[in-house]
């Protein structure tokens, strides 16, 4: 099967960085299924691993951890999955990845594909779903209240991959006002039509912008990007035993 893989990690911009490659198609057994891939979508994870991460010797590393596609082979532990099923998923960082004609995932953490979804539309999803849900009902725990917060959360990077999920998920699965951050006219109405309450801009001071809504201090702070160049705002703007979640990696 054709894939794409590399040998040594470093910049995209090297010759090897990323190389069209044929490997052995892969065989389905024990909780496993073969998936012939549709659509992939691309993660900082993906460029993570490429420049830091060398495969096993003599061994091509293939990337890619989302997915969208149809089930070609099924192992004989499985039961949820048929021959012909369209599914979606976000893989294993532990095996290789997806940017290959066919993959090998344990379907015990694969869903059936939306029909109302294209396969670009189904492979954006899961690994930015994922972290969304994660990081607001496992780790903010935002179906607990803070006491005496506003009931609110402020998203940090509201028309970015992450921060675009989390407003949707906040506004369905919540009673929250939902807080996005927004620089450009476009972004900004772009995320008030995905449910957002407020929109304000993060090239400014956030905590006045914040005051100057009159809700209060908010009970909740996820940052998708750039928590280096709001981290002061952040203390002043939360809320007093607050919680604040982050998932990128910042500079300082």
């Amino acid at each position: 099967m054709k894939a794409i893989g590399y040998k040594v990690p470093g910049p995209i911009a090297a010759d090897a960085a990323l190389v069209d490659i044929n490997l052995p198609r892969p065989v389905a057994a024990g909780y496993d299924i073969l998936v012939e891939v549709k659509a992939v979508s691309v993660n900082p994870v993906d460029y993570k691993v490429r420049n830091s991460t060398p495969p096993a010797d003599g061994d091509w590393k293939v990337l890619g951890w989302d997915a969208a596609g149809i089930v070609r082979e099924v192992g004989p532990d499985v039961t949820q999955f048929e021959l012909g099923d369209e599914v979606y998923y976000a893989g294993s960082i532990t095996r290789p990845g997806t940017n290959a004609e066919f993959h090998l995932v344990d379907a015990r953490i694969v869903g059936h594909k939306p029909a109302s979804l294209s396969w670009a539309e189904a492979a954006a999803l899961p690994l930015t779903t994922l972290t969304a849900w994660e990081a607001m009902f496992d780790r903010l725990d935002v179906a607990k209240p803070v006491p005496g917060a506003a009931e609110a959360i402020l998203i940090i990077g509201g028309a970015g991959g992450v921060g675009s999920i989390a407003v949707q998920i906040a506004r369905q699965r919540t009673d929250l006002t939902v807080i996005a951050t927004a620089s450009r006219p476009e972004t900004q109405e772009w995320v008030r039509g995905l449910g957002a309450h407020h929109v304000i801009d993060h090239s400014r001071p956030l905590a006045p912008q914040i005051a100057e809504l009159g809700i209060g201090a908010p009970a909740f702070v996820f940052s998708t990007t750039h928590t280096e160049q709001h981290v002061a705002d952040i203390a002043e703007l939360i809320a007093p035993q607050g919680r604040f979640g982050l998932i990128d990696d910042p500079k300082a």
